[in-house]
């Protein structure tokens, strides 16, 4: 990946509708070159897809949590399907910090979100969990 395909990722990330030809003209490149790099990025996995990013308003009303996990030792691979069975459950990252797993979770109430709690809590091999309750978004640079 060199500058080019850098500043391609960077326009793709503020506005991922972008033409192939509005973003050859912003980079001062050919349309060609612009479809081509698109491609190489897209088969080679840097690419994974094209999406909206829901803005705050479209947030509102659902609770989001992060929930940091401990499991019992050789536990987490037997955990971690029954954890994607859960549709509350958005993202799930290995970590290498006093925690195992790092959980996104969002749910419609808070009620819900205590009931798939209780639930994540109650799976066999989960040692702990500990719940933080998104508040407010003062930053996101997620591409």
């Amino acid at each position: 990946m060199d500058d080019l395909d850098r500043r391609i990722l960077a326009q793709l990330g503020q506005d991922a509708r972008i033409s192939v030809a509005v973003l050859a003209r912003r980079l001062k490149v050919a349309r060609s070159t612009v479809q081509a790099r698109l491609e190489k990025l897209e088969t080679g996995g840097l690419i994974a897809g094209y999406t909206v990013r829901l803005g705050e308003a479209a947030r509102e009303g659902r609770i989001r949590a992060t929930i940091l996990l401990t499991v019992e030792p050789r536990a987490q691979v037997a955990i971690l399907p029954k954890l994607k069975a859960f549709p509350e459950v958005e993202r799930i990252h290995t970590t290498s910090g006093r925690v195992d797993l790092l959980l996104q979770l969002a749910a419609a109430s808070t009620s819900q979100l205590d009931d798939v709690l209780d639930q994540i809590g109650g799976l066999q091999g989960v040692r702990s969990s500990e719940s933080l309750i998104h508040l407010s978004t003062k930053l996101d640079r997620a591409v």
